[in-house]
């Protein structure tokens, strides 16, 4: 029986990718499974027991390293996959699997739902088939050379597909060891290794500060990668925790009464999940983004003047209803896949 590859490159796609795997299990695929050693990657997939081989790692920080680790990493995933009879190739957004796959004439679906990456320019004309957020903007594909009959959409966000079967841990804030009367804070730094995030955020540092100068806080900071980890670590404040190992992400969120991120990916699980959340993203603002923003999903924070806006109260009201509405979404993603 031929074979479905899946690759994961990225945190949030472990998160994306894992129904899907289980629901290509529950209909019979045979699955190989890749991962990349980058930040939480591979303990996420460890974490949520997805079978998987690491196989390279990122870049770094300069265009130049993050060019040459995809090509790298691309030339490694080939070697992997030559002698494997493989039928498809799925993944969100990876660039080097998509290289690999198209050198080896495997089909592509992927998905993606940020259009400010420069390395869209290898996915947008090497895959098949595209599959973005209805909100998404086609124009902003065309200019890395996507064409209108590759692209497709979906309901919702990818967020909604991962969080459809989310139910709350009543245990998490004792296990974790967060006080429950206080307002709890997620903040996660800004991306600086990332392609589409090639300039420093001075911002973040001083918003950390001004959260926890107010006594009723405490702040669950998750940094990307080991560097942040030791940085963060040097603040040493009673009211401020730098996990050193993976936490539940949706779990942290829903119990959150206020989340400040200069990413993306965990802001729009905030905003699924009915957090307050505030965006110090610096970058190219994505349409998913701007549409949450124009709902009123989302607030953006450009400057120091912004923190007064912020609101720090504890939430009454958490509710969860309207995230079973979308358990139908995974199918509908699935049969995208396999069409």
């Amino acid at each position: 029986m031929k074979k479905i590859w899946i690759d994961i490159s990225t945190p949030p796609q472990v998160l994306f990718l894992r129904p899907i795997i289980t629901a290509l299990q529950a209909k019979g695929y045979d699955l190989i499974i890749t991962t990349r050693n980058s930040t939480e990657t591979v303990p996420l997939a460890d974490k949520y027991k997805i079978p998987h081989v690491a196989i390279g790692s990122h870049g770094g920080k300069t265009m130049s390293g993050k060019s040459a680790a995809i090509l790298l990493r691309a030339f490694q995933l080939f070697k992997y996959i030559w002698n494997k009879d493989i039928a498809l190739a799925v993944s969100h957004a990876s660039f080097s699997q998509s290289i690999a796959a198209r050198i080896k004439r495997i089909p592509i679906v992927t998905f993606d739902d940020y259009e400010g990456n420069p390395a869209l320019h290898i996915l947008c004309r090497v895959a098949d088939k595209i599959y973005v957020p209805e909100i998404f903007k086609n124009e902003n594909l065309y200019r890395f050379g996507a064409t209108e009959e590759k692209i497709e959409k979906f309901a919702g966000l990818k967020e909604n597909v991962y969080l459809a079967d989310f139910s709350p841990d009543p245990e998490f804030l004792l296990k974790n060891g967060i006080p429950s009367e206080k307002v709890l804070v997620t903040m996660r730094p800004p991306n600086l290794v990332a392609a589409y995030h090639r300039f420093e955020n001075p911002l973040f540092d001083k918003l950390l500060r001004y959260v926890l100068d107010n006594k009723n806080t405490f702040v669950v900071l998750l940094p990307r990668g080991k560097e942040q980890l030791q940085y963060y670590k040097k603040f040493e404040h009673p009211n401020l925790l730098v996990p050193t190992q993976v936490l539940d992400g949706p779990n942290l969120l829903y119990y959150s009464d206020l989340v400040l991120g200069a990413g993306g990916t965990m802001n729009r699980e905030a905003s699924v999940l009915g957090t307050p959340v505030y965006t110090l993203f610096k970058g190219e603002m994505g349409s998913v983004d701007q549409n949450l923003i124009r709902m009123s999903k989302m607030f953006r924070v450009m400057d120091e003047s912004g923190f007064t806006q912020i609101k720090f109260e504890k939430r009454q009201n958490r509710d969860t209803l309207n995230l079973q509405q979308n358990e139908l979404l995974v199918e509908e993603v699935v049969q995208k896949i396999l069409a």
